[in-house]
């Protein structure tokens, strides 16, 4: 950020969300239906939930899909118009490969 590169910023902060999410607990049908407010769990803490750990693997995997989705929609932006675009995101995927396929990765 201090470099003022936006091309990486936004490349990390993307991939940030996207392990954010991967953590996420998935939530089941039945949960979402409810139950008796009489029922209902009460206190603090009552709906926390463990978040998942990835593994590396995993890291690495949504990582990848993350590059891999932003070369894909780059490959979709044909219009001159969308140069720049196309041009931005080439180089975040470029920024994420190199995080993974660089010096010292895992």
């Amino acid at each position: 950020m201090r470099a003022r590169d936006k091309a990486a910023v936004s490349a990390l902060r993307g991939a940030l969300a996207a392990l954010d999410n991967a953590e996420a607990v998935p939530v089941d049908e039945a949960g979402l239906r409810g139950t008796a407010i009489e029922q209902s769990p009460v206190g603090v803490g009552v709906a926390e939930t463990a978040r998942r750990e990835l593994g590396e693997r995993d890291v690495v995997d949504v990582v990848r899909a993350e590059a891999a989705e932003r070369l894909e929609a780059a490959a979709g932006l044909t219009a001159p118009a969308h140069a720049d675009r196309a041009a931005r995101l080439r180089a975040e995927a470029a920024v994420l490969l190199h995080l993974l396929d660089g010096p010292g990765a895992a």
